[in-house]
């Protein structure tokens, strides 16, 4: 993997062990003033405008970011940050929410992604399709056409490999042999829920799966909030 520097991905993969998504804080200074500066802030403390309580400088305590990339990659995930060509270009463009300038959106530091597919050459063309876990019949039903149509069509499918309507537009993308990707709020490692394990199998023989949070970490309600931004 080409692009970004293998110190800043260090870094970020130690901040995205120390630091729990969004990250609002951490996410501006990183724009502000760079990986490194941001890096050497936290560690330091004292700044309780960027770290209240000084919790992210005792997480990033000991963690070693080159180990966590090298158990990544023998996990088959590898991590994307914004300089390298396969981030997706969308997201440094989702500061501010459509027509609501007040209200800012924190990029990711960092996707771990499993999978051969490209993420840049899938994002651009993909439909985002997400939905309620007690879906009815009649949702499901729906959404999983609504899967089939746009990737039928040459859209990838994008959603959160829930039970209900998540899990019937990956169904409905991968019944017409299409593209689709799972955004999850655990690490990519995992099989969230374990009743689709076999469903996040087969979204690897086409598409990827894909997670902000490093591999080993478990769902939470928080984590699932900030998935879906």
């Amino acid at each position: 993997m080409t692009g970004c520097p293998d110190h800043e991905r260090v870094a970020r993969a130690a901040l995205a062990v120390a630091v729990e998504p969004p990250g609002e804080r951490v996410a501006r200074h990183l724009i502000d003033h760079g990986i490194e500066a941001t890096l050497d802030a936290l560690r330091e403390g004292g700044d309780e405008e960027l770290d209240p309580g000084g919790r992210v400088r005792r997480r990033l305590a000991g963690v070693d970011g080159a180990g966590v990339l090298a158990s990544a990659s023998a996990l088959g995930i590898r991590h994307v940050c914004p300089a390298d060509a396969e981030w997706p270009v969308a997201l440094d463009q989702m500061l501010f929410l459509p027509g609501q300038s007040d209200k800012w959106v924190a990029p990711p530091i960092g996707l771990w992604v499993r999978g051969d597919a490209d993420l840049a050459a899938i994002a651009p063309r993909s439909v985002a399709v997400v939905g309620a876990r007690a879906a009815t019949d009649y949702g499901r039903r729906i959404a999983t056409e609504l899967g089939a149509d746009l990737s039928s069509r040459g859209w990838a499918v994008v959603s959160g490999a829930a039970y209900g309507i998540d899990g019937a537009a990956h169904r409905g993308a991968l019944a017409v042999g299409g593209t689709t990707v799972a955004v999850l709020a655990c690490g990519a490692d995992l099989a969230y829920p374990r009743g689709h394990t076999e469903l996040l199998r087969r979204i690897l023989d086409s598409g990827l799966i894909v997670s902000e949070l490093p591999p080993g970490t478990v769902p939470s309600r928080p984590r699932f909030i900030a998935r879906n931004r």
